[in-house]
C-alpha cells in the first residue's frame, strides 16, 4: 500500500493507483472532463490538475500514479486561475448554442465552466471545423462542441472492440471521425460525450432532459440483462439511459438496448382485443375464450387444448400461465421455443453436471484465464458478455479461443480460431479432451473427487482417434494441439456455448460434449464457468417456471412431483402431456382443436411454414401479442399485451441473477399486462382468484422450490438478486459417452441472429432498422463465384421443406460451403427452409 497525504487527509491505497482515484476515497472532489472510470485515463484536459509537494509544475490527477509520501493539493488560488483558463481554451470555437443542443442541461462542459465561473471568452481563433456530420447512422456529430476528451474513442476501442471511432487530422483541425464499416452502433459514443458533440439522432428535439422522468428497469432484448432507465414523457419511452455507477453493465449498452425501445410505443400496437377479427370489449374477448374451453373439454377433453407461452414474459406471467393451464384448464400440453434450443442445453448440463442453467455469474468470465467460446456468437446472442470475454483477454491477462464455423466479431482478440466443418461439433470437442489428455492438462486429483465415472471418462478419451477427429472437423492437428495448450495451460476457464451447438438437430448431444470439455479442462471450478446462450430475453426465467410438460416448476419431474403442486394448488393436475412438437404433430391430426399462443410467434420456429400451415387448421386460435403478424391475421380471438415498459415483474438472466422492475408508463390503448390477462382467465375457469401480486408468486415458488431461496428483490433503484452458483461435490460429474460425428459436406444454411436485432421484436424498432433494413443471405466469394453470384444480387435458396429469395452480402466471414440467414426477419424466411428442430439444412442456391 501507499501512504499519500491529499489536502491534508491522509489515504492509504494500492500501488498504481491515480491520485484521481486515491482523491475521490477520502471524498475529494477535483474537476474532470475527460475521464471516465471505466477506461483508460486521457489526461488530454488537463481540468483535474493538483500541486505535489516538490514538483514544479501542475500535474493531471487521473493518470498520475501515487507515490509514497507526497503531499497534494486539489484546491489553490493557482489551481482555480489555471482551470479557468484551460476551459477558456477549451471553449475558444465552441459554439454558444446550449438552448438547441441536445446535450443542454446535463452537459459536464456546462457543469465545470458553472463550478469553475468561467463566464466570459478572453481567446479568440480562427474556426477551423468541419461541418456537422450527418451522414452517419443514428448518430449525428457536431465537430465544433468536441474538446478531443477522446472518451468516444476510449469506450469504442476499449470496451466494445470495434476501433469505429479515431482521431481524424491533428492539431486545432482534430476532429473525431468515424469508420462505418466498423461500427456497431452500440451508442456508447453518445452516452459518455461530455457535450453535444455526438447527438442520438433518434432522440434529437425530441425533449429536454430535465422534463425526463427516469424509470429504472431492465432490457429483455437479450438474456444479459443490462439494467437501464427509461427516460419518459408524456407515456412515451423517447431514450434509454444507463448509469456507469449502480448497474452490473456499468453503463454500457448495445444496439438494441441504446437505439431499440421505440417499438415500445409503435403506431401499429395492438391496442384493443379483437374477436373474429373485429374490435370486441374485453368481457366479449375472455367470455369468448371461457366457453370455447368449456365447450372443447366437453367434447374432447382438456387434452384437445394446449398453449405455447414465451421468454419475452416475466417469471410470474410464465408461473402463472402454466399454472392456469394444468389447473383451471386441465392440460399439460405447454411449451415454448426454448424447445428448439435452450431446454436441449439443459437436459444435457442436468445429465451430466447437475445444472439447470450457468455454473456461474457472468463476473469470472472477465476474470478468466482462458475462454472457450464454442458455437456461439456472443456480439450477438448476448452483448455483455462479449465485453466480459474482452474483460479477459483484452484488459486482462486471459487467451480466447473460438470455436465456430464462422468468423466473429471477436475473432479479432482469438488466439486461436477452429473454424470447423458443419456439425463437426462432438468431433472437435471429444478431439480437444483427447488432446487434453495427451498433453497431461489433466487434474486427476480433481476428476477422482468429482467425476463418477473417472475410470470410464480416460478409456473413452484413450479411444478418440484424432486422425478422425482432423478429417470430420477440417483442421489441422496443429490447430487442435494450440487450442489444447491453451486450455489445458490456463488455471481458470470459462467455457460458453451457444445457438449453434443448442438449436442444431443433435443440439442435447452437442451440448452433453461440451460439457465433457468443461469437466475436464476446469471449468466448473469455483473460479471457472460453463455458460449456455440464448438470445432471448427471459429464457432462463421460462425453464425455471415449468412451461413445458417434463417438469413443472423448479425443474421438478411432472410425474413424479405432481401431487405436491396439486395439493398446494387445490387442483388435480392432468395426466401425460405433449411438448411443441406433439401439439404441432396433434394439430396437424386435429387432435388439438384449441391453442393458446402467449407472445411467441412460430413463425420464427424450425419450418415455420409447416407450423403456419397447422396453424390454419386449428379450430379456435388464441394469440396474445403486442404487434399485428400472419399469426393474428388467423386468430379467432387477439388479445393486446403489454411490452415490459408497461408491466411489473421480474426476469432471470443467463447466470440466474433476478432482476425486478416497476411499469414506466402506462399500458398503450386498452392493453393489459399479461398477468391480468391470466389471472381472469384463471378465475373465470376455475371460479377462483388467481394473484395479481409479484411477492405472492415469489413466495408460493419458493414453498414449492428450492428456486429463488435467497432472492430478496429490494425497493431499490435496481432490484436485483444473484442465487447462489453450483457448486462441484464429489462424485457429482458424469462424463457422458457421446460418439464422434463427422461433418456434412455439401452447401449448408445455417440460421441465427443478427448482430443489429433481437428475436423479431426489433424489427418492429426504427434505429436497427435503419442500420440493418433487411436480412442479407451471408455467402462466400467461393461460392457467390460458383453460383455467378454479385454482392446484392437476388437468390433463391430451396431446401427439401421450401424456398425464399433475399439479397446476398458476400463475405469472407463464412467459409466456402456454408451460408448464413439470420432468422430475425419474418419477410426472408430463412425459417421455414429448416427441418423440424434444426437451425441447418443442406440447400441449393440459384441467382434470380
Amino acid at each position: 500500500m501507499v501512504n499519500l497525504t491529499i489536502d491534508g487527509k491522509s489515504v492509504s491505497v494500492p500501488k498504481d493507483t491515480t491520485i484521481l482515484e486515491a482523491a475521490r476515497q477520502v471524498d475529494i472532489h477535483i474537476p474532470t472532463l475527460c475521464w471516465l472510470e471505466k477506461v483508460s485515463p486521457t489526461g488530454a484536459c488537463r481540468i483535474c490538475a493538483v500541486e505535489i509537494e516538490g514538483v514544479d509544475r501542475p500535474m493531471t490527477a487521473c493518470n498520475t500514479p501515487v507515490k509514497e509520501g507526497i503531499k497534494v493539493t486539489t484546491q489553490s488560488e493557482k489551481l482555480k486561475k489555471s482551470r479557468r483558463q484551460i476551459m477558456e481554451l477549451i471553449l475558444v470555437n465552441h459554439p454558444l448554442d446550449c438552448p438547441v443542443c441536445d446535450a443542454g442541461g446535463e452537459c459536464d462542459l456546462q457543469d465545470i465552466c458553472y463550478e469553475l465561473d468561467v463566464v466570459r471568452q478572453e481567446f479568440q481563433a480562427d474556426d477551423v471545423n468541419p461541418e456537422t456530420i450527418n451522414h452517419w447512422p443514428l448518430i449525428q456529430q457536431v465537430p465544433n462542441r468536441c474538446i478531443l476528451c477522446e472518451k468516444c474513442v476510449k469506450v469504442c476501442h476499449e470496451l466494445i472492440g470495434a476501433d469505429a471511432l479515431f482521431v481524424n487530422d491533428k492539431g486545432d483541425r482534430a476532429f473525431i471521425d468515424k469508420k462505418l464499416e466498423n461500427c456497431t452502433y452500440c451508442g456508447n459514443c453518445v452516452a459518455v460525450c461530455p457535450t453535444g458533440t455526438m447527438i442520438s439522432k433518434p432522440f434529437k428535439f425530441k425533449a429536454r432532459p430535465w422534463t425526463l422522468r427516469k424509470a429504472p428497469s431492465v432490457c429483455t432484448y437479450c438474456p444479459s440483462q443490462c439494467q437501464i432507465d427509461l427516460n419518459v414523457l408524456n407515456n412515451d419511452v423517447l431514450r434509454v439511459t444507463s448509469e456507469d455507477v449502480g448497474t452490473t453493465n456499468k453503463g454500457t449498452l448495445c444496439i438494441g438496448g441504446f437505439f431499440g425501445s421505440s417499438y415500445i410505443n409503435h403506431q401499429q400496437r395492438l391496442t384493443e382485443p379483437l374477436v373474429e377479427q373485429k374490435s370486441a370489449p374485453w368481457a366479449e374477448a375472455l367470455d369468448r375464450i371461457v366457453a370455447e374451453v368449456k365447450k372443447i373439454k366437453v367434447e374432447s377433453g382438456a387434452a384437445a387444448i394446449a398453449g405455447l407461452s414465451s421468454p419475452h414474459l416475466t417469471n410470474e406471467e410464465n408461473y402463472l400461465f402454466q399454472k392456469l393451464f394444468r389447473t383451471a384448464i386441465g392440460s399439460n400440453n405447454i411449451d415454448t421455443e426454448a424447445r428448439f434450443g435452450a431446454l436441449r442445453a439443459l437436459r444435457a448440463l442436468g445429465q451430466g453436471l447437475g445444472l439447470h442453467g450457468a455454473s456461474n455469474q457472468m463476473d469470472v468470465i472477465g476474470a478468466a484465464d482462458a475462454v472457450l467460446v464454442f458455437g456461439a456468437d456472443p456480439s450477438a446472442e448476448a452483448p455483455a458478455v462479449d465485453w466480459k470475454i474482452q474483460d479477459a483477454v483484452r484488459r486482462g491477462d486471459g487467451a480466447l479461443v473460438i470455436a465456430n464455423m464462422r468468423q466473429i466479431h471477436l475473432t479479432q482478440f482469438a488466439e486461436s480460431q477452429l473454424s470447423y466443418k458443419p456439425d463437426s461439433e462432438i468431433a472437435l470437442a471429444n478431439g480437444l479432451g483427447r488432446l487434453l489428455l495427451d498433453r497431461h492438462y489433466l487434474d486427476d486429483d480433481y476428476l477422482k473427487r468429482t467425476v463418477s465415472n473417472f475410470d470410464e471418462m480416460k478409456a473413452d478419451l484413450a479411444a478418440v482417434d484424432l486422425d478422425t477427429v482432423v478429417e470430420s472437423t477440417g483442421l489441422s492437428l496443429k490447430a487442435l494441439e494450440d487450442a489444447a495448450d491453451i486450455i489445458g495451460k490456463a488455471s481458470k476457464v470459462a467455457v460458453i456455448f451457444g445457438a449453434d451447438i443448442c438449436k442444431s438437430e443433435f443440439g442435447t448431444s452437442k451440448a452433453a460434449a461440451v460439457a465433457n470439455l468443461a469437466i475436464l479442462s476446469g471449468a466448473l471450478r469455483e473460479d471457472g464457468g460453463l455458460f449456455p446462450l440464448d438470445e432471448k430475453g427471459n429464457t432462463q426465467g421460462v425453464l425455471n417456471m415449468g412451461v413445458y410438460p417434463e417438469n413443472l416448476p423448479g425443474f421438478q419431474s411432472y410425474g413424479e412431483n405432481k401431487a405436491k403442486f396439486a395439493k398446494e394448488w387445490r387442483s388435480e393436475l392432468p395426466e401425460g402431456g405433449l411438448d411443441a412438437d406433439g401439439i404441432l404433430q396433434e394439430i396437424e391430426a386435429g387432435t388439438i382443436r384449441f391453442l393458446y399462443l402467449a407472445a411467441t410467434n412460430p413463425q420464427n420456429f424450425p419450418n415455420s411454414s409447416r407450423w403456419m400451415k397447422a396453424l390454419e387448421q386449428v379450430e379456435f386460435l388464441v394469440v396474445q401479442d403486442i404487434f399485428p403478424t400472419e399469426v393474428t391475421r388467423l386468430a379467432t380471438v387477439v388479445l393486446p399485451g403489454c411490452t415490459y415498459a408497461e408491466k411489473s415483474g421480474s426476469f432471470t438472466s443467463l447466470d440466474q441473477t433476478v432482476r425486478s422492475f416497476k411499469a414506466a408508463i402506462k399500458p398503450v390503448g386498452q392493453c393489459r399486462e399479461d398477468w391480468e390477462i391470466f389471472a381472469e382467465l384463471y378465475a373465470r375457469l376455475s371460479k377462483n382468484s388467481m394473484t395479481q401480486d409479484r411477492d405472492d408468486v415469489m413466495s408460493e415458488l419458493r414453498k414449492l422450490t428450492s428456486l429463488y431461496t435467497d432472492v430478496n428483490l429490494l425497493e431499490d433503484k435496481y432490484a436485483t438478486s444473484v442465487q447462489k452458483p453450483h457448486q462441484v461435490a464429489d462424485q457429482s460429474l458424469k462424463y457422458q459417452l457421446i460418439s464422434v460425428s463427422k461433418g456434412v459436406d455439401g452447401l449448408q444454411l445455417l440460421t441465427g441472429t443478427s448482430s443489429s436485432h433481437f428475436g423479431t421484436t426489433s424489427t418492429w424498432a426504427s434505429a436497427p432498422l435503419e442500420v440493418e433494413a433487411e436480412g442479407l443471405i451471408r455467402v462466400n466469394l467461393v461460392d457467390a463465384k460458383a453460383a455467378g453470384i454479385n454482392d446484392g444480387d437476388e437468390v433463391k435458396v430451396t431446401s427439401v421443406t421450401g424456398s425464399t429469395q433475399g439479397k446476398v452480402l458476400v463475405t469472407e466471414s463464412v467459409p466456402a460451403g456454408l451460408i448464413f440467414a439470420p432468422h430475425n426477419f419474418v419477410t426472408l424466411g430463412a425459417q421455414q427452409l429448416l427441418a423440424d428442430g434444426s437451425n441447418m439444412t443442406p440447400v441449393q442456391m440459384v441467382k434470380i
